[in-house]
């Protein structure tokens, strides 16, 4: 049985277990092996920590390794003052040819506020939020406020995963930034109430020596940041790509053999339907996959323009409706709900934003992004359907039934026989809007 063996190191334990080399990043007596950039918020060495103090009048301040990393596991102790955001980058970068010298990459979230986002991972300056605790709600109790809290960042290959207080936060794969310099944040701050607040770091260590072989298991969900690919997980879970990114392979034209040859371009790892002055399925007309699905988790990351209208179709039969017009199916709707027209008609609010079109409508309140990319689920396990968006889910219906087929009657599709109540084609819509699409992957069930 091996022994896990203690090393006083500068002041520092550093531990050493089943030959896991630790390096501490912090001496506890100065900032030696430190440098700041950005903003002017001071940091000092105090009782064998870093504090940092906020300060008005000065951007996000960031106090920077010398040193750049590329696979680690990081772990280090913080608190911080109610009120103050901050957080610990890591794989970062400060470069001339990049918004004059902002540090951008990778960010440990410390979210001392209610919405209580700590061991999230957001991409300062650049994404985003990759990872917020939306997509881990178990995971917000883990921060503990006015307390010391203990972290753990592992960062290798293309996983990156965080924990606090031994608890799984966020989980995520990309390849943005393969390596860069860690950093300890100041957050700006824009109210003289909160001018010298602290946050507070101890204990900081490292392992780069086969940190791969000392990655913990993790319950976290991950979310695959590479567009248009399926991570080593997702394929272990049993997802696919319904659209390579590149190619019109496995799509077609709903009234045609082939793909379209105009409504319809292939950009940057975006699928984009054409503006056509709002007409429905009257440029490229609408695209369907070439084989059907039965039950399914269809995933699809959409961004709209001003004022557009599409749809993401299930239970498509494209012989259905020779005629004008889109193909016939089950529609989670697309809209921007604050300007279509559409949104006002039908019954209830059954024609917004994530609504199963004209028969069941999504709440008027959910998370949507206007300027950027959301993502829609859709769920079919047998005759049970649920709609989800932005990891909130919408609605949920059964099929096959008395009340589906009387909900169907009172709709327009009242004439399409048995509507619904079959498998059939994944189907995106053209409406005449630019919208854009990407990330559509699917899991048969």
């Amino acid at each position: 049985m091996k022994k896990a063996i203690i090393l006083a190191i500068g002041g520092l334990l550093a531990f050493q277990a089943m030959g896991q080399n630790w390096k501490p990043l912090f001496n506890g007596k100065d900032l030696k092996g430190w440098h700041q950039l950005n903003g002017k918020a001071p940091y000092k060495v105090e009782n064998g920590a870093i504090v940092g103090y906020s300060k008005l009048g000065t951007p996000n301040s960031f106090l920077c390794t010398k040193e750049k990393y590329g696979d680690f596991i990081l772990e280090f102790d913080f608190k911080v003052t109610d009120g103050l955001n901050s957080g610990v980058q890591f794989r970062s970068e400060s470069l001339k040819s990049y918004n004059n010298g902002r540090v951008h990459g990778y960010q440990f979230e410390i979210d001392p506020s209610q919405r209580a986002w700590s061991g999230g991972i957001y991409d300062e300056a650049r994404r985003g939020w990759l990872y917020p605790l939306t997509k881990n709600p178990s995971a917000k109790t883990a921060f503990k406020n006015n307390e010391w809290n203990h972290a753990r960042i592992e960062a290798v290959g293309n996983h990156m995963r965080t924990w606090i207080n031994g608890i799984p936060c966020a989980n995520i794969w990309d390849d943005k930034t393969p390596e860069g310099f860690i950093a300890l944040q100041v957050h700006q701050i824009g109210n003289k109430a909160d001018e010298g607040k602290t946050i507070q770091w101890k204990d900081i260590r490292i392992c780069t020596e086969d940190p791969q072989k000392y990655m913990t298991a993790t319950d976290a969900p991950e979310v695959n940041c590479i567009d248009n690919s399926i991570s080593p997980q997702e394929k272990q879970d049993g997802w696919t790509l319904l659209w390579d990114g590149k190619t019109s392979n496995g799509w077609r034209g709903a009234k045609l053999s082939d793909f379209p040859q105009k409504g319809w371009t292939i950009e940057n790892g975006i699928l984009k339907v054409q503006p056509s002055d709002g007409a429905e399925s009257a440029n490229g007309g609408d695209i369907v996959t070439t084989r059907k699905y039965q039950d399914f988790i269809l995933s699809v990351d959409f961004k709209i323009t001003k004022g557009a209208n599409s749809g993401v179709k299930y239970f498509v039969n494209p012989d259905m409706n020779k005629g004008e017009g889109s193909a016939i199916g089950c529609e989670f709707q697309i809209l921007d709900d604050n300007v279509h027209p559409d949104a006002k008609l039908g019954v209830k609010g059954n024609r917004k934003l994530g609504s199963l079109y004209d028969l069941i409508p999504a709440p008027d309140k959910k998370p949507f992004d206007i300027n950027g990319f959301n993502t829609a689920v859709i769920i079919v396990k047998g005759n049970h359907v649920e709609h989800w968006l932005n990891g909130t889910k919408l609605l949920e219906y059964e099929r096959n039934n008395d009340m589906w087929n009387a909900l169907v009657a009172y709709s327009k599709y009242r004439n399409w026989p048995n509507f619904g109540n079959t498998d059939g084609h994944i189907l995106l819509q053209d409406h005449g809007d630019e919208v854009w699409f990407k990330n559509v992957k699917i899991k048969e069930l």
